[in-house]
Protein backbone atom coordinates (compact mmCIF):
# COMPACT_ATOMS: atom_id res chain seq x y z
CA UNK A 1 0.00 0.00 0.00
CA UNK A 2 1.30 3.47 -0.88
CA UNK A 3 1.69 6.00 1.93
CA UNK A 4 0.03 9.04 0.39
CA UNK A 5 -2.28 8.19 -2.53
CA UNK A 6 -4.22 5.12 -3.66
CA UNK A 7 -5.23 6.35 -7.09
CA UNK A 8 -4.33 8.76 -9.87
CA UNK A 9 -7.14 10.22 -11.98
CA UNK A 10 -6.58 11.74 -15.41
CA UNK A 11 -8.47 14.18 -17.54
CA UNK A 12 -8.66 12.75 -21.08
CA UNK A 13 -8.44 15.44 -23.78
CA UNK A 14 -5.39 17.68 -23.60
CA UNK A 15 -3.92 15.64 -20.76
CA UNK A 16 -3.61 12.01 -21.85
CA UNK A 17 -4.37 12.50 -25.54
CA UNK A 18 -4.11 15.38 -27.95
CA UNK A 19 -7.30 17.42 -27.82
CA UNK A 20 -9.34 16.97 -30.99
CA UNK A 21 -12.56 18.91 -30.37
CA UNK A 22 -15.64 16.67 -30.25
CA UNK A 23 -13.70 13.70 -31.55
CA UNK A 24 -15.75 10.62 -32.45
CA UNK A 25 -13.06 8.95 -34.56
CA UNK A 26 -10.71 6.50 -32.79
CA UNK A 27 -8.14 6.83 -35.58
CA UNK A 28 -7.53 10.44 -34.47
CA UNK A 29 -6.54 9.46 -30.92
CA UNK A 30 -2.91 10.45 -30.29
CA UNK A 31 -1.16 10.23 -26.89
CA UNK A 32 0.38 13.39 -25.47
CA UNK A 33 4.21 13.31 -25.41
CA UNK A 34 5.48 11.04 -22.62
CA UNK A 35 1.94 10.11 -21.56
CA UNK A 36 2.24 6.33 -21.92
CA UNK A 37 5.54 6.27 -20.02
CA UNK A 38 4.07 8.37 -17.20
CA UNK A 39 1.00 6.12 -16.94
CA UNK A 40 3.17 3.00 -16.93
CA UNK A 41 5.37 4.43 -14.18
CA UNK A 42 2.40 5.27 -11.96
CA UNK A 43 0.78 1.88 -12.58
CA UNK A 44 4.05 0.11 -11.70
CA UNK A 45 4.20 2.10 -8.45
CA UNK A 46 0.92 0.50 -7.37
CA UNK A 47 -1.62 3.22 -8.07
CA UNK A 48 -5.06 2.45 -9.38
CA UNK A 49 -5.79 4.56 -12.45
CA UNK A 50 -8.96 6.17 -13.74
CA UNK A 51 -10.21 8.78 -16.18
CA UNK A 52 -12.66 11.57 -15.41
CA UNK A 53 -13.79 13.49 -18.47
CA UNK A 54 -16.42 15.98 -19.62
CA UNK A 55 -17.88 14.93 -22.97
CA UNK A 56 -20.51 17.53 -23.81
CA UNK A 57 -20.31 16.53 -27.47
CA UNK A 58 -22.78 13.76 -26.65
CA UNK A 59 -25.38 16.27 -25.42
CA UNK A 60 -24.63 18.58 -28.34
CA UNK A 61 -25.05 15.79 -30.89
CA UNK A 62 -21.45 16.07 -32.13
CA UNK A 63 -20.87 12.33 -31.74
CA UNK A 64 -22.90 9.27 -30.72
CA UNK A 65 -22.58 7.12 -27.62
CA UNK A 66 -21.10 4.39 -29.82
CA UNK A 67 -18.46 6.74 -31.21
CA UNK A 68 -17.57 7.90 -27.70
CA UNK A 69 -17.16 4.31 -26.57
CA UNK A 70 -14.96 3.55 -29.60
CA UNK A 71 -12.67 6.48 -28.84
CA UNK A 72 -12.41 5.41 -25.20
CA UNK A 73 -11.59 1.84 -26.20
CA UNK A 74 -8.75 3.19 -28.33
CA UNK A 75 -7.45 5.16 -25.33
CA UNK A 76 -7.51 1.96 -23.27
CA UNK A 77 -5.60 0.12 -26.01
CA UNK A 78 -2.91 2.79 -26.15
CA UNK A 79 -2.44 3.07 -22.39
CA UNK A 80 -2.97 -0.48 -21.17
CA UNK A 81 -6.46 0.06 -19.76
CA UNK A 82 -7.94 2.11 -16.94
CA UNK A 83 -9.82 0.70 -13.98
CA UNK A 84 -12.64 3.20 -14.16
CA UNK A 85 -14.05 5.71 -16.64
CA UNK A 86 -16.23 8.47 -15.24
CA UNK A 87 -17.92 10.54 -17.95
CA UNK A 88 -20.19 13.58 -17.85
CA UNK A 89 -22.27 13.59 -21.07
CA UNK A 90 -23.95 16.95 -20.31
CA UNK A 91 -23.27 20.48 -21.50
CA UNK A 92 -22.94 23.64 -19.41
CA UNK A 93 -26.69 24.28 -19.45
CA UNK A 94 -27.63 21.05 -17.67
CA UNK A 95 -26.73 22.18 -14.16
CA UNK A 96 -25.60 18.66 -13.32
CA UNK A 97 -23.45 17.65 -10.38
CA UNK A 98 -20.99 15.68 -12.49
CA UNK A 99 -19.64 18.18 -15.01
CA UNK A 100 -16.26 19.51 -13.94
CA UNK A 101 -15.64 21.80 -12.04
CA UNK A 102 -18.29 20.05 -9.94
CA UNK A 103 -16.76 17.28 -7.82
CA UNK A 104 -19.10 14.48 -8.90
CA UNK A 105 -16.82 12.62 -11.31
CA UNK A 106 -13.91 12.64 -8.86
CA UNK A 107 -16.09 11.39 -6.01
CA UNK A 108 -17.51 8.65 -8.24
CA UNK A 109 -14.06 7.60 -9.49
CA UNK A 110 -12.74 7.30 -5.94
CA UNK A 111 -15.73 5.17 -4.98
CA UNK A 112 -15.28 2.92 -8.03
CA UNK A 113 -11.61 2.44 -7.16
CA UNK A 114 -12.37 1.54 -3.55
CA UNK A 115 -10.88 4.63 -1.96
CA UNK A 116 -11.77 8.20 -0.99
CA UNK A 117 -11.11 11.49 -2.80
CA UNK A 118 -8.56 12.41 -0.10
CA UNK A 119 -6.45 9.47 -1.27
CA UNK A 120 -6.60 10.51 -4.94
CA UNK A 121 -4.62 12.92 -7.05
CA UNK A 122 -6.04 14.42 -10.23
CA UNK A 123 -3.95 15.40 -13.26
CA UNK A 124 -5.50 17.80 -15.78
CA UNK A 125 -4.70 20.61 -18.17
CA UNK A 126 -7.25 23.30 -17.30
CA UNK A 127 -8.65 24.98 -14.21
CA UNK A 128 -11.89 23.02 -14.06
CA UNK A 129 -9.88 19.78 -13.63
CA UNK A 130 -8.13 21.28 -10.61
CA UNK A 131 -11.34 22.82 -9.26
CA UNK A 132 -13.21 19.50 -9.46
CA UNK A 133 -10.43 17.73 -7.59
CA UNK A 134 -10.27 20.33 -4.84
CA UNK A 135 -14.06 20.48 -4.48
CA UNK A 136 -13.99 16.73 -3.87
CA UNK A 137 -11.07 16.93 -1.41
CA UNK A 138 -8.51 15.38 -3.76
CA UNK A 139 -5.04 16.63 -4.62
CA UNK A 140 -4.39 18.09 -8.06
CA UNK A 141 -1.54 18.69 -10.48
CA UNK A 142 -2.03 21.02 -13.45
CA UNK A 143 -0.09 20.30 -16.65
CA UNK A 144 -0.61 23.47 -18.70
CA UNK A 145 -1.02 23.50 -22.47
CA UNK A 146 -1.45 26.48 -24.82
CA UNK A 147 -5.17 26.60 -23.95
CA UNK A 148 -4.56 26.85 -20.19
CA UNK A 149 -5.30 30.34 -18.90
CA UNK A 150 -2.60 32.19 -16.90
CA UNK A 151 -5.05 32.64 -14.03
CA UNK A 152 -5.57 28.86 -13.92
CA UNK A 153 -1.82 28.29 -13.70
CA UNK A 154 -1.50 30.86 -10.92
CA UNK A 155 -4.34 29.28 -8.89
CA UNK A 156 -3.20 25.65 -9.20
CA UNK A 157 -1.82 24.06 -6.02
CA UNK A 158 0.85 22.27 -8.06
CA UNK A 159 1.98 22.44 -11.67
CA UNK A 160 4.19 20.30 -13.91
CA UNK A 161 5.54 20.95 -17.39
CA UNK A 162 4.53 17.49 -18.66
CA UNK A 163 2.89 14.26 -17.62
CA UNK A 164 6.37 12.88 -17.07
CA UNK A 165 7.09 15.63 -14.56
CA UNK A 166 3.65 15.23 -12.95
CA UNK A 167 4.30 11.52 -12.35
CA UNK A 168 7.71 12.33 -10.90
CA UNK A 169 6.14 14.91 -8.57
CA UNK A 170 3.59 12.40 -7.26
CA UNK A 171 6.26 9.77 -6.68
CA UNK A 172 8.53 12.30 -4.99
CA UNK A 173 5.75 13.24 -2.57
CA UNK A 174 5.23 9.53 -1.84
CA UNK A 175 8.94 9.03 -1.20
CA UNK A 176 9.04 11.92 1.26
CA UNK A 177 6.42 10.36 3.56
CA UNK A 178 7.69 6.77 3.27
CA UNK A 179 9.39 5.89 6.61
CA UNK A 180 13.12 5.32 6.69
CA UNK A 181 14.60 2.36 8.52
CA UNK A 182 14.75 2.98 12.26
CA UNK A 183 17.79 2.12 14.36
CA UNK A 184 15.59 0.56 17.06
CA UNK A 185 12.39 0.96 19.10
CA UNK A 186 11.38 4.33 20.53
CA UNK A 187 10.34 4.79 24.13
CA UNK A 188 9.89 8.53 24.80
CA UNK A 189 10.03 10.90 21.85
CA UNK A 190 9.94 14.68 22.20
CA UNK A 191 8.17 16.38 19.27
CA UNK A 192 8.38 20.12 18.76
CA UNK A 193 6.20 22.68 16.98
CA UNK A 194 6.39 26.17 18.46
CA UNK A 195 3.94 28.11 16.30
CA UNK A 196 0.30 29.18 16.02
CA UNK A 197 -2.81 27.02 16.23
CA UNK A 198 -2.99 26.53 12.46
CA UNK A 199 0.66 25.48 12.29
CA UNK A 200 0.05 23.00 15.09
CA UNK A 201 -2.96 21.50 13.35
CA UNK A 202 -1.13 20.90 10.05
CA UNK A 203 1.65 19.16 12.01
CA UNK A 204 -0.86 16.69 13.46
CA UNK A 205 -0.33 13.92 10.87
CA UNK A 206 3.43 14.00 11.54
CA UNK A 207 2.85 13.80 15.28
CA UNK A 208 0.44 10.89 14.83
CA UNK A 209 3.12 9.08 12.84
CA UNK A 210 5.59 9.49 15.71
CA UNK A 211 2.95 8.35 18.20
CA UNK A 212 2.38 5.18 16.18
CA UNK A 213 6.01 4.17 16.70
CA UNK A 214 6.69 5.50 20.19
CA UNK A 215 5.60 4.45 23.66
CA UNK A 216 5.26 8.05 24.85
CA UNK A 217 5.08 11.39 23.02
CA UNK A 218 5.87 14.70 24.73
CA UNK A 219 5.04 17.85 22.73
CA UNK A 220 6.93 21.11 23.18
CA UNK A 221 4.87 24.04 21.90
CA UNK A 222 4.54 27.79 22.28
CA UNK A 223 1.70 29.78 23.87
CA UNK A 224 0.01 30.49 20.51
CA UNK A 225 -0.32 26.81 19.70
CA UNK A 226 -1.11 25.46 23.17
CA UNK A 227 -4.88 25.15 22.74
CA UNK A 228 -4.51 23.35 19.41
CA UNK A 229 -1.86 21.06 20.90
CA UNK A 230 -4.40 19.91 23.45
CA UNK A 231 -6.69 18.70 20.65
CA UNK A 232 -4.15 16.56 18.79
CA UNK A 233 -4.38 12.76 18.92
CA UNK A 234 -1.24 10.93 20.00
CA UNK A 235 0.13 13.47 22.49
CA UNK A 236 0.72 12.21 26.05
CA UNK A 237 2.19 15.34 27.64
CA UNK A 238 2.54 19.01 26.67
CA UNK A 239 5.27 21.45 27.61
CA UNK A 240 4.52 25.11 26.86
CA UNK A 241 7.54 27.36 26.37
CA UNK A 242 8.11 30.50 24.32
CA UNK A 243 11.06 30.15 21.93
CA UNK A 244 12.46 33.58 20.99
CA UNK A 245 13.86 32.41 17.66
CA UNK A 246 10.41 31.23 16.56
CA UNK A 247 7.96 33.63 18.20
CA UNK A 248 6.45 36.24 15.89
CA UNK A 249 7.00 39.01 18.46
CA UNK A 250 10.09 37.79 20.29
CA UNK A 251 11.56 39.19 23.46
CA UNK A 252 15.27 39.10 24.18
CA UNK A 253 17.02 35.78 24.65
CA UNK A 254 17.31 35.28 28.40
CA UNK A 255 20.13 33.02 29.59
CA UNK A 256 18.28 31.93 32.73
CA UNK A 257 15.18 31.07 30.71
CA UNK A 258 17.23 28.98 28.28
CA UNK A 259 18.93 27.22 31.17
CA UNK A 260 15.53 26.46 32.69
CA UNK A 261 14.27 25.09 29.35
CA UNK A 262 17.35 22.88 29.05
CA UNK A 263 16.70 21.46 32.52
CA UNK A 264 13.06 20.86 31.61
CA UNK A 265 14.06 19.04 28.44
CA UNK A 266 16.47 16.87 30.42
CA UNK A 267 13.67 15.97 32.86
CA UNK A 268 11.57 14.62 29.95
CA UNK A 269 14.07 11.79 29.50
CA UNK A 270 13.48 11.61 25.77
CA UNK A 271 15.39 9.03 23.76
CA UNK A 272 15.09 11.21 20.70
CA UNK A 273 13.50 14.37 19.37
CA UNK A 274 11.69 15.21 16.13
CA UNK A 275 11.66 18.96 15.49
CA UNK A 276 8.96 20.32 13.16
CA UNK A 277 9.48 23.78 11.66
CA UNK A 278 8.01 25.89 8.91
CA UNK A 279 10.08 26.49 5.79
CA UNK A 280 11.41 29.87 7.00
CA UNK A 281 12.48 28.69 10.47
CA UNK A 282 15.62 27.04 11.81
CA UNK A 283 15.66 24.00 14.08
CA UNK A 284 19.30 24.47 15.05
CA UNK A 285 18.95 26.74 18.13
CA UNK A 286 16.66 24.21 19.79
CA UNK A 287 18.84 21.32 18.59
CA UNK A 288 21.71 22.85 20.55
CA UNK A 289 19.62 22.94 23.72
CA UNK A 290 18.46 19.37 23.09
CA UNK A 291 22.07 18.25 22.82
CA UNK A 292 22.85 20.03 26.09
CA UNK A 293 19.84 18.26 27.62
CA UNK A 294 21.28 14.89 26.62
CA UNK A 295 18.86 13.93 23.85
CA UNK A 296 20.63 11.23 21.87
CA UNK A 297 18.97 11.37 18.44
CA UNK A 298 17.58 14.50 16.80
CA UNK A 299 15.77 14.77 13.45
CA UNK A 300 14.89 18.06 11.73
CA UNK A 301 14.92 19.90 8.44
CA UNK A 302 18.03 22.02 7.97
CA UNK A 303 19.29 23.73 4.85
CA UNK A 304 22.15 25.14 6.91
CA UNK A 305 25.06 22.89 7.87
CA UNK A 306 24.10 21.44 11.29
CA UNK A 307 27.47 20.02 12.35
CA UNK A 308 26.85 17.59 15.20
CA UNK A 309 23.50 19.13 16.19
CA UNK A 310 21.42 16.76 14.08
CA UNK A 311 21.58 13.01 13.62
CA UNK A 312 19.10 13.05 10.75
CA UNK A 313 19.36 16.15 8.58
CA UNK A 314 16.29 16.25 6.36
CA UNK A 315 15.58 18.40 3.32
CA UNK A 316 12.28 19.08 1.56
CA UNK A 317 11.74 20.67 -1.86
CA UNK A 318 9.55 23.79 -2.03
CA UNK A 319 5.82 23.55 -2.65
CA UNK A 320 5.07 20.46 -0.56
CA UNK A 321 1.87 20.79 1.53
CA UNK A 322 2.74 21.61 5.13
CA UNK A 323 1.00 18.49 6.46
CA UNK A 324 3.14 16.34 4.16
CA UNK A 325 6.24 18.35 5.05
CA UNK A 326 5.63 17.45 8.69
CA UNK A 327 5.03 13.81 7.83
CA UNK A 328 8.27 13.78 5.87
CA UNK A 329 10.24 14.81 8.96
CA UNK A 330 8.65 11.99 10.95
CA UNK A 331 9.34 9.61 8.06
CA UNK A 332 12.99 10.66 7.96
CA UNK A 333 13.18 9.64 11.63
CA UNK A 334 11.58 6.30 10.72
CA UNK A 335 8.00 6.95 11.82
CA UNK A 336 4.94 6.26 9.65
CA UNK A 337 1.19 6.48 10.09
CA UNK A 338 -0.73 3.37 11.16
CA UNK A 339 -2.76 1.41 8.61
CA UNK A 340 -6.11 3.08 7.94
CA UNK A 341 -4.91 6.61 8.75
CA UNK A 342 -5.44 8.66 5.58
CA UNK A 343 -3.02 11.39 6.64
CA UNK A 344 -5.60 14.15 6.97
CA UNK A 345 -5.77 16.67 9.78
CA UNK A 346 -7.51 15.48 12.96
CA UNK A 347 -8.60 16.63 16.41
CA UNK A 348 -9.60 14.29 19.20
CA UNK A 349 -13.29 13.62 19.73
CA UNK A 350 -14.76 15.96 17.08
CA UNK A 351 -15.66 14.90 13.53
CA UNK A 352 -18.26 16.06 11.04
CA UNK A 353 -20.97 13.44 10.56
CA UNK A 354 -23.51 15.00 8.21
CA UNK A 355 -24.07 17.70 5.62
CA UNK A 356 -24.32 20.54 8.12
CA UNK A 357 -27.08 22.93 9.06
CA UNK A 358 -25.49 26.37 8.55
CA UNK A 359 -22.62 28.25 6.94
CA UNK A 360 -19.91 29.72 9.16
CA UNK A 361 -18.16 32.93 8.13
CA UNK A 362 -14.98 33.79 10.03
CA UNK A 363 -13.84 37.32 9.10
CA UNK A 364 -10.66 37.56 11.16
CA UNK A 365 -7.16 36.45 10.22
CA UNK A 366 -3.79 36.21 11.90
CA UNK A 367 -2.42 39.13 9.86
CA UNK A 368 -3.91 42.01 7.89
CA UNK A 369 -2.69 40.84 4.49
CA UNK A 370 -4.76 37.66 4.72
CA UNK A 371 -7.96 39.37 5.85
CA UNK A 372 -10.81 39.82 3.41
CA UNK A 373 -12.09 43.43 3.68
CA UNK A 374 -15.04 43.67 6.10
CA UNK A 375 -17.18 45.45 3.51
CA UNK A 376 -16.77 42.51 1.13
CA UNK A 377 -17.60 39.97 3.83
CA UNK A 378 -20.66 41.93 4.94
CA UNK A 379 -22.00 41.66 1.38
CA UNK A 380 -21.08 37.96 1.32
CA UNK A 381 -23.09 37.29 4.49
CA UNK A 382 -26.07 39.15 3.03
CA UNK A 383 -25.86 37.16 -0.21
CA UNK A 384 -25.63 33.82 1.62
CA UNK A 385 -28.62 34.71 3.77
CA UNK A 386 -30.58 35.74 0.66
CA UNK A 387 -29.75 32.35 -0.85
CA UNK A 388 -31.46 30.65 2.08
CA UNK A 389 -28.51 29.86 4.33
CA UNK A 390 -28.38 30.35 8.06
CA UNK A 391 -25.08 32.19 8.54
CA UNK A 392 -23.06 32.17 11.76
CA UNK A 393 -20.31 34.78 12.10
CA UNK A 394 -17.45 33.94 14.44
CA UNK A 395 -14.57 35.93 15.90
CA UNK A 396 -12.15 36.01 18.81
CA UNK A 397 -12.54 38.30 21.83
CA UNK A 398 -10.74 41.13 20.00
CA UNK A 399 -12.90 40.67 16.88
CA UNK A 400 -16.36 41.33 18.32
CA UNK A 401 -16.79 44.66 16.55
CA UNK A 402 -15.63 43.10 13.28
CA UNK A 403 -18.02 40.15 13.64
CA UNK A 404 -20.92 42.46 14.46
CA UNK A 405 -20.27 44.59 11.39
CA UNK A 406 -19.84 41.62 9.04
CA UNK A 407 -23.03 39.94 10.29
CA UNK A 408 -24.93 43.03 9.15
CA UNK A 409 -28.07 42.14 11.07
CA UNK A 410 -28.72 39.05 8.93
CA UNK A 411 -25.98 36.76 10.22
CA UNK A 412 -25.93 35.32 13.73
CA UNK A 413 -22.99 36.41 15.86
CA UNK A 414 -21.40 33.59 17.84
CA UNK A 415 -20.09 34.42 21.28
CA UNK A 416 -16.61 33.67 22.54
CA UNK A 417 -15.68 30.02 22.06
CA UNK A 418 -12.80 27.82 23.08
CA UNK A 419 -10.90 26.07 20.29
CA UNK A 420 -12.74 22.82 21.04
CA UNK A 421 -16.10 24.63 20.98
CA UNK A 422 -15.09 26.18 17.67
CA UNK A 423 -14.26 22.72 16.35
CA UNK A 424 -17.69 21.47 17.42
CA UNK A 425 -19.34 24.48 15.78
CA UNK A 426 -17.49 23.83 12.52
CA UNK A 427 -18.38 20.14 12.65
CA UNK A 428 -22.04 21.12 12.40
CA UNK A 429 -21.52 23.46 9.44
CA UNK A 430 -22.13 22.79 5.76
CA UNK A 431 -18.95 24.76 5.07
CA UNK A 432 -16.69 27.51 6.37
CA UNK A 433 -15.98 30.78 4.54
CA UNK A 434 -12.60 32.03 5.74
CA UNK A 435 -9.20 33.44 4.80
CA UNK A 436 -5.85 31.76 5.23
CA UNK A 437 -5.92 31.45 9.00
CA UNK A 438 -6.25 28.87 11.78
CA UNK A 439 -10.00 28.11 11.52
CA UNK A 440 -9.45 26.94 7.92
CA UNK A 441 -7.19 24.18 9.25
CA UNK A 442 -9.56 23.48 12.14
CA UNK A 443 -12.38 22.97 9.64
CA UNK A 444 -10.16 20.58 7.68
CA UNK A 445 -9.38 18.73 10.91
CA UNK A 446 -13.08 18.03 11.57
CA UNK A 447 -13.86 17.31 7.90
CA UNK A 448 -15.85 20.44 7.03
CA UNK A 449 -15.52 21.91 3.50
CA UNK A 450 -13.87 25.30 3.13
CA UNK A 451 -14.48 28.26 0.83
CA UNK A 452 -11.02 29.80 1.02
CA UNK A 453 -10.77 33.56 0.47
CA UNK A 454 -7.06 33.21 -0.10
CA UNK A 455 -4.50 36.00 -0.36
CA UNK A 456 -1.57 34.59 -2.36
CA UNK A 457 1.16 35.87 -0.02
CA UNK A 458 2.10 32.23 0.63
CA UNK A 459 1.48 29.29 -1.76
CA UNK A 460 -1.96 27.69 -1.69
CA UNK A 461 -0.41 24.30 -2.39
CA UNK A 462 1.42 24.52 0.92
CA UNK A 463 -1.10 26.28 3.14
CA UNK A 464 -4.54 25.73 1.61
CA UNK A 465 -7.12 23.49 3.38
CA UNK A 466 -5.65 19.98 3.35
CA UNK A 467 -7.56 16.84 2.27
CA UNK A 468 -10.97 18.39 2.65
CA UNK A 469 -13.31 19.70 -0.09
CA UNK A 470 -12.38 23.29 -0.85
CA UNK A 471 -12.89 26.13 -3.31
CA UNK A 472 -10.27 28.83 -3.72
CA UNK A 473 -11.41 32.40 -4.42
CA UNK A 474 -9.35 35.55 -4.89
CA UNK A 475 -6.74 36.73 -7.39
CA UNK A 476 -4.00 34.11 -7.26
CA UNK A 477 -1.74 36.18 -9.50
CA UNK A 478 -1.93 39.41 -7.50
CA UNK A 479 1.28 41.45 -7.01
CA UNK A 480 1.52 40.27 -3.39
CA UNK A 481 2.03 36.68 -4.58
CA UNK A 482 4.67 34.78 -2.55
CA UNK A 483 5.80 37.93 -0.69
CA UNK A 484 4.92 36.54 2.76
CA UNK A 485 3.66 40.05 3.50
CA UNK A 486 1.78 40.52 6.78
CA UNK A 487 0.43 43.94 5.73
CA UNK A 488 -1.07 44.25 2.26
CA UNK A 489 1.51 45.89 -0.03
CA UNK A 490 -1.07 46.85 -2.67
CA UNK A 491 -3.55 49.67 -2.23
CA UNK A 492 -7.13 48.47 -1.95
CA UNK A 493 -6.26 44.84 -1.19
CA UNK A 494 -7.41 43.80 -4.70
CA UNK A 495 -6.65 40.08 -4.34
CA UNK A 496 -9.59 39.77 -1.92
CA UNK A 497 -11.66 42.95 -2.23
CA UNK A 498 -12.63 42.05 -5.79
CA UNK A 499 -14.32 38.80 -4.73
CA UNK A 500 -18.01 39.01 -5.63
CA UNK A 501 -20.64 37.67 -3.19
CA UNK A 502 -22.17 35.61 -6.03
CA UNK A 503 -18.83 33.76 -6.32
CA UNK A 504 -19.05 32.74 -2.68
CA UNK A 505 -22.67 31.65 -3.05
CA UNK A 506 -21.71 29.55 -6.09
CA UNK A 507 -18.79 28.03 -4.18
CA UNK A 508 -21.04 27.04 -1.28
CA UNK A 509 -23.45 25.41 -3.72
CA UNK A 510 -20.58 23.58 -5.44
CA UNK A 511 -19.37 22.11 -2.15
CA UNK A 512 -22.91 21.05 -1.30
CA UNK A 513 -23.38 19.27 -4.62
CA UNK A 514 -22.96 15.82 -3.08
CA UNK A 515 -22.36 12.54 -4.92
CA UNK A 516 -23.83 12.81 -8.43
CA UNK A 517 -25.54 10.42 -10.70
CA UNK A 518 -22.90 9.29 -13.14
CA UNK A 519 -22.25 7.31 -16.27
CA UNK A 520 -19.51 4.71 -15.99
CA UNK A 521 -18.09 3.03 -19.06
CA UNK A 522 -16.32 -0.24 -18.41
CA UNK A 523 -12.62 -0.19 -19.11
Amino acid sequence: MTELFDAVLFDRDGTLIVDVPYNGDPSLVEPMPGAREAVDRLRAAGYRLGIVTNQSGLARGRFTAGQLAAVNRRVDELFGGFETWQICPHDDTAGCACRKPAPGLVVAAAEALGTTPARCVMIGDIGRDVDAAQAAGAAAVLVPTPVTLPAEVAAAPATASSLTEAAALILRREALVTPAQRPGPAATVLVVRSDSAGDMLVTGPGIRAVAHGAERVVLLCGPRGRDAAGLLPGVDEIIEWRLPWIDAQPGPVDADDMAALTRKLREVGADEAVVFTSFHQSALPLALLLRMAGVGRITAISDDYPGSLLDVRHRVPPGIPEAERARSVAAAAGFGLPPGDDGGLRVSGVRRQSGGEYVVVHPGASCEARSCPPETLRRVVAALAADGHRVLVTGGPEERVLASYVSGGVGVEVGRTSLREMAELLAGASCLVVGNTGPAHLAAAVGTPVVSLYAPTVPYGQWGPYRVPNVRLGDAGAPCRDTRATVCPVAGHPCLSDIEPREVVAAVRLLAAGAPERTEVAA
